[in-house]
């Protein structure tokens, strides 16, 4: 593979394994963008010793996933308070105190429940897809965003309840 076909991959799936990196990340976008740097780095030496291997989006993802859990291993000694937002207004009038509280209650899911919600919810994936992405069982996906869904409402209702 030459630098043209890096170029094209990541024309073709930059953009969204972008966002997955920033859902991963809890919203870090400069973390999201080392992430996805790093992992095109990590796609460009590992062409070099196979040019001619096939490169998927579930290769991408699964390398960009590895690469942001490593962040966040390694953001575990420090915490830094991030001002970005996980998710965009659905449309330009969407209630803004809305959005924020359900960005807030994102960012307090731990990050396997918070990336299992991103992949069924914005990336309309099965049970099944996010079971073989993230390498657990379908019960374990499952679980993880029955427990997220349930960690939502319960934020967002002590949310409803202090307003």
């Amino acid at each position: 593979m030459t630098n043209e076909t890096i170029a094209a991959l990541y024309t073709a799936h930059g953009a969204r394994l972008y966002r997955y990196a920033v859902m991963l990340l809890a919203d870090d976008r400069a973390a999201a963008e080392d992430a996805l740097h790093d992992t095109f780095v990590q796609l460009a030496r590992a062409l070099r010793r196979t040019p001619d291997a096939h490169v998927s989006f579930g290769y991408l993802a699964v390398t960009l996933r590895n690469t942001c859990y490593s962040a966040l291993r390694r953001r575990r000694t420090r915490r830094e308070p991030n001002e970005v937002s996980l998710i965009e207004p659905a449309a330009p009038d969407a209630n803004e105190e809305e959005r924020m509280l359900i960005d807030d209650a994102l960012k307090r899911l731990p990050a396997e429940q918070r990336e299992v919600v991103y992949l069924k919810v914005f990336e309309g994936m099965t049970f099944q897809e996010i079971a073989d992405r993230c390498a657990i069982s379908i019960n374990t996906a499952g679980s993880r965003y029955r427990y997220a869904l349930e960690a939502l409402r319960r934020t967002l209702s002590a949310s409803d309840q202090s307003c």
